[in-house]
C-alpha cells in the first residue's frame, strides 16, 4: 500500500554509520512496524557502499533480487519503502554524466517496485568544484537543481525527500531564519518535495513547536524529522534502550513526518520503536481527552512487558529463526556478528563495512559471525575456559545454564542505557553515590593533624559506600545473566556494552572498597596514607555534561562518567578495549588485601613460577621462597597498596604497589631484607643441585637500587600476578587500573614495573595500557626490562 502525498510518515530510517542490518533483520523490523502501527521505512545506511561511496554503481542481479524482495515485503506489510541515495560526497552537479548515472541508479530501483525516494546531502563539504561554481550561483542552488530534475524524472512520486546540508539549527549560518542556504532551499525546491530536519541539534533532546514553526516558515513547507534520539553510531560505548520522548504528540501539526534513526544494534531497538508506535498511535486516534495523551511512562511499561517476552525466546546465533516454534508477530533476530564488537570499545567509531566484506548492505547476510564465537555459542559455551591440574581452576570459566532475564534485570538494563541526554534511575543513583563518596572522601582519610571525622560522618560514608557497592554487584550479576541469556541475539548486540560497564564499575567498586578498607582494617604504622585525595577537586564527567552540548562531546555514557570520577579517569587507554572472544559469566571481585589472603597468594605465585620454570624448582627447600621474593615485602611493608582479584572459586590474581620506592627501599633494607637473609642464607644446605633455587635465594642478598633518573618521574612501582587461565583478560586490566587509581589518589605521578624480556605477552599487555620501555642498561633491573607510565 502506497501512502498518499499528505499522509503523515512515521517509522524508521536505517541511516546510521556502521554495519547495516541484515535482510532478515529488516523483515523482522517490518513485522514490528506493522504490529506497532508505523508506516514508513527509509533505506539509507551510510556504510552500504552503493548507497554513498559507490552511489554511481548499479546493483548486481543478486542484489536486485534482494532489494526487490525487501520492497515487496514492506508493501505486503502496508509500509512505504523509501530508497535513499547519498551522492553528495563527490557528485559534480553540473556534470551531465553524473546526472545520467544518478537517474540510471534510481530508475533501476524504481523498476523493482519502489515508488518513494530520498536524496541526501548531509554530512558533506559545502565547497564546489570549478565547473559547479561556474554553473550555479550557490551550493544550495546546485542541490535544488539536481533534486528538482530527479523528482520530475521519477514522475513526481508521492513521497520524495530531500536532506539539506544544513539539516539542524546548529548547522545553519548564521541562523535558521537568516541562512542563505535554507532560504534558497525553501524558495526554489519544488513544493511537493519534503525536507528532512533533525531539530535544534543533530541529536535534539526535545523538539518544540516554536522552533519547528520557524523552520516551516523558512522552508515553506512542514519539515520531516530525521530523529537521531536513539542513534549511537557516534560513541562505541553507548547504546540507548529508553523510550521515545521529548517530542510532544502535538508537533504533528508542524511536521510532514517523523522517522527514527535508531541504534546500530538491531536488538537494542525494541523499546524505542515500540514506544514510537505508541506515540504515533495516540495522535492517530481522535476523540480523546488530555488524560489520554501519549504518556512516556505508560508506553515504556507496555514496551518493557513485551520486550521481556521477546527476551525469553530462544533465538540462536547466526540469525537463525524458528518460525515453527514462534508466532510470526513475536519473531526476532540476531543483530550482527561479533565482527563489529571487536571495536566497540576502541577510540575509533563503529567500524564501517568494507569492500572485502560486501559491496552493499543487501548481501550482509553472507558475512559470517566470528567463527570462534559462533562455534562457542552453538556448542552451548560449555568449554572449559581455564585449564589446570587443580579441579578448582579447571572449573573456572564454565558457564551455567541458559535462562531468560528477569523483569528486574530488564528494567535495570534499560535504566543503565536510557537516552543520550538522560540517565535512567539506576544510572542516576550510581553517579550520585559515587559523586557523593568522592566529595566526602575526607571522612575516611587520616588528616595531617591526626584528627578524624565524626563517627556519624564515617558511618554515613560507609552506608553510602555500601549502597554503591551493592549497585555495582547488581550490574555484575546482570552481566552474567546477559551472558547466560536464552536469547543469544540480544547477547551479541548488548554484551560489549554491559561488559564495558561491568569492568568500569569493577574498578570503581575496588577503589571505594580500598578507601573504606583503610578505615575498617588494622592500619600499618609504616603505611603512606597521608596527603591523600587531592584529586577530589577535579571536575567529574557528570559535572562537565551540558544540556546544549551534543552527546558525542563527552564520550562513554554512564561508563565514561564513572570513569571520569576516578583519579585515572582521563587515561582512556585503561578503560577502552574490545571485549573478549569468549563471553564468560564468571563473577569477579577486586578488593583490598587481607592478611588471610597471604597463604593463597603465596600458593598462586609459587604455582605460576613452577609453570614458568617447567617444574625445575619442585624441590625448593622452603615453600615461601617465591612468595617472599615476589610479594612478601609489599604485603608486609605497604599492604594498603595490595589488591586481590577473586572469583567464585577463590583468589585468581593480585596487584601489589609501592607508593614511594625510595622510602620503601630504606625500610626494606632496615627490616625486611635482614629477616629474609636469615630465613634464606646465601648458601642453603641441600640446594647445591638446584640452580633455580640458588638464584631465587640470592635475590635477598643482592643490592636493590634504582637510579634517580627513573624514580624522579616514576616514583611508584607495581607488580601484577594472575592465573593464565583467565579467559577475559579485561579483569586483569581492571585489577591493574584499580591499583593505579589508588596510587594516583595518594599523589603518585608515575609508576614502573619490571618484566622479563622473554615475557612477550606481559609486555604487550602493559603496552596496551600505556606503559613504555624506559630503562634497560642503566637500571640493570633484575627482571630485565623496566616499563613505566605517567599517571
Amino acid at each position: 500500500m502506497m501512502e498518499g502525498r499528505h499522509e503523515f510518515l512515521c517509522g524508521v530510517v536505517e541511516g546510521f554509520y556502521g554495519r547495516p542490518w541484515s535482510m532478515e533483520q529488516r523483515k523482522v523490523l517490518f513485522q514490528w512496524m506493522q504490529m506497532w502501527g508505523l508506516n514508513t521505512y527509509l533505506y539509507g545506511p551510510k556504510d552500504d557502499l552503493k548507497h554513498r561511496l559507490l552511489w554511481r554503481e548499479v546493483y548486481s542481479a543478486e542484489e536486485e533480487a534482494q532489494l526487490k524482495a525487501l520492497v515487496c515485503e514492506a508493501r505486503s506489510r502496508g509500509l512505504t519503502f523509501v530508497y535513499a541515495l547519498s551522492p553528495g560526497q563527490d557528485i559534480v552537479f553540473s556534470s551531465s554524466c553524473d546526472l545520467t548515472l544518478l537517474k540510471r541508479k534510481l530508475r533501476q530501483v524504481s523498476d523493482l517496485g519502489c515508488q518513494a525516494f530520498a536524496l541526501l546531502f548531509d554530512d558533506i563539504d559545502h565547497s564546489m568544484c570549478q565547473s559547479d561554481t561556474e554553473a550555479f550561483s550557490s551550493f544550495a542552488h546546485a542541490q535544488v537543481t539536481v533534486a528538482n530534475e530527479i523528482f520530475r524524472f521519477l514522475g513526481e512520486p508521492p513521497v520524495f525527500l530531500f536532506c539539506p546540508t544544513e539539516y539542524c539549527s546548529s548547522l545553519c549560518t548564521p541562523s535558521v531564519s537568516k541562512s542563505p542556504y535554507l532560504l534558497t532551499i525553501g524558495e526554489d525546491l519544488l513544493p511537493d518535495i519534503s525536507v528532512i530536519w533533525t531539530g535544534n541539534k543533530v541529536i535534539s533532546r526535545e523538539l518544540s513547536a516554536d522552533s519547528l514553526a520557524e523552520v516551516q516558515s523558512v522552508l515553506r513547507r512542514p519539515p520531516l524529522i530525521w530523529d537521531n534520539l536513539h542513534a549511537n553510531d557516534y560513541d562505541s560505548r553507548r547504546v540507548f534502550l529508553g523510550p521515545f520522548k521529548g517530542r510532544p504528540p502535538g508537533l504533528r501539526a508542524h511536521l510532514s513526518g517523523l522517522l527514527l534513526n535508531p541504534n546500530c544494534e538491531f536488538e537494542a531497538n525494541f523499546i524505542p520503536l515500540h514506544t514510537l508506535g505508541s506515540w504515533y498511535k495516540e495522535r492517530k486516534e481522535t476523540g480523546k481527552g488530555d488524560k489520554e495523551a501519549y504518556s512516556v511512562d505508560r508506553a515504556l511499561s507496555t514496551a518493557l512487558q513485551d520486550w521481556i517476552k521477546e527476551l525469553s525466546l530462544p533465538l540462536q546465533p547466526g540469525r537463525q529463526l524458528r518460525p515453527t516454534d514462534l508466532k510470526p508477530s513475536t519473531l526476532s533476530v540476531k543483530s550482527k556478528s561479533s565482527d563489529s564488537s571487536d571495536n566497540q570499545h576502541g577510540a575509533q567509531p563503529k567500524r564501517p563495512i568494507t569492500s572485502s566484506q560486501s559491496t552493499g548492505a543487501l548481501s550482509s547476510d553472507e558475512i559470517p559471525a566470528d567463527p570462534a564465537i559462533s562455534q562457542d555459542l552453538k556448542a552451548g559455551e560449555n568449554h572449559v575456559c581455564r585449564s589446570s591440574s587443580h579441579d578448582k581452576s579447571s572449573r573456572r570459566g564454565l558457564c551455567s545454564g541458559r535462562a531468560p532475564l528477569s523483569e528486574a534485570q530488564v528494567r535495570l538494563l534499560v535504566g543503565l542505557y536510557y537516552l543520550p541526554h538522560e540517565h535512567g534511575p539506576p544510572a542516576q543513583n550510581l553517579l550520585l553515590d559515587l559523586t557523593w563518596l568522592k566529595a566526602n572522601c575526607h571522612c575516611v582519610s587520616v588528616n595531617e593533624n591526626g584528627k578524624k571525622a565524626s563517627p556519624q560522618k564515617v558511618e554515613e560514608w560507609r552506608a553510602r559506600a555500601g549502597h554503591f557497592l551493592a549497585a555495582c554487584d547488581d550490574v555484575a550479576i546482570l552481566h552474567s545473566a546477559v551472558v547466560n541469556s536464552i536469547n543469544r541475539a540480544v547477547l551479541y548486540d548488548l554484551y560489549p556494552y554491559i561488559w564495558d560497564l561491568r569492568n568500569t564499575l569493577l574498578v570503581a567498586k575496588a577503589f571505594i572498597c580500598w578507601l573504606e578498607g583503610r578505615i575498617l582494617s588494622e592500619g600499618s604504622p609504616l603505611g603512606s596514607w597521608k596527603n591523600c585525595f587531592h584529586w577530589c577537586g577535579a571536575s567529574s564527567g557528570a559535572e562537565l555534561h551540558g544540556v546544549e552540548a551534543e552527546p558525542w562531546v563527552f564520550k562513554g555514557g554512564l561508563s565514561g562518567e564513572v570513569q571520569m570520577l576516578l583519579p585515572v579517569g582521563t587515561s582512556s587507554e585503561l578503560f577502552s578495549h574490545p571485549p573478549p572472544l569468549f563471553p564468560t559469566s564468571r563473577l569477579y571481585n577486586i578488593r583490598p588485601f587481607l592478611q588471610k589472603d597471604k597463604v593463597e597468594l603465596y600458593r598462586m605465585v609459587h604455582q605460576l613460577h613452577q609453570r614458568g620454570k617447567g617444574g625445575q624448582d619442585a624441590a625448593f627447600c622452603h615453600p615461601d621462597l617465591i612468595g617472599d621474593r615476589c610479594l612478601g615485602a609489599s604485603l608486609a611493608l605497604c599492604p594498603e597498596y595490595s589488591l586481590v582479584l577473586e572469583d567464585e572459586l577463590g583468589v585468581c590474581g593480585c596487584a601489589v604497589g609501592i607508593l614511594d620506592v625510595r622510602s620503601f627501599a630504606k625500610r626494606c633494607q632496615a627490616t625486611w631484607l635482614p629477616a629474609m637473609r636469615d630465613k634464606y642464607p646465601s648458601r642453603p644446605h641441600g640446594a647445591s643441585g638446584h640452580s633455580v633455587t640458588k638464584e631465587a635465594m640470592l635475590y635477598f642478598h643482592e643490592e636493590q637500587d634504582y637510579p634517580d633518573s627513573l624514580l624522579y618521574h616514576f616514583p611508584s612501582q607495581l607488580r601484577l600476578e594472575a592465573l593464565p587461565e583467565l579467559v577475559d583478560c579485561s579483569v586483569s586490566r581492571s585489577l591493574l587500573t584499580a591499583l593505579l587509581t589508588a596510587l594516583k589518589a595518594n599523589g603518585s605521578q608515575g609508576v614502573f614495573c619490571e618484566v622479563q624480556p622473554t615475557d612477550g605477552l606481559r609486555i604487550e599487555f602493559l603496552t596496551k595500557l600505556g606503559f613504555l620501555e624506559i630503562l634497560r642498561g642503566e637500571a640493570r633491573p633484575r627482571e630485565g626490562v623496566v616499563l613505566g607510565r605517567l599517571l
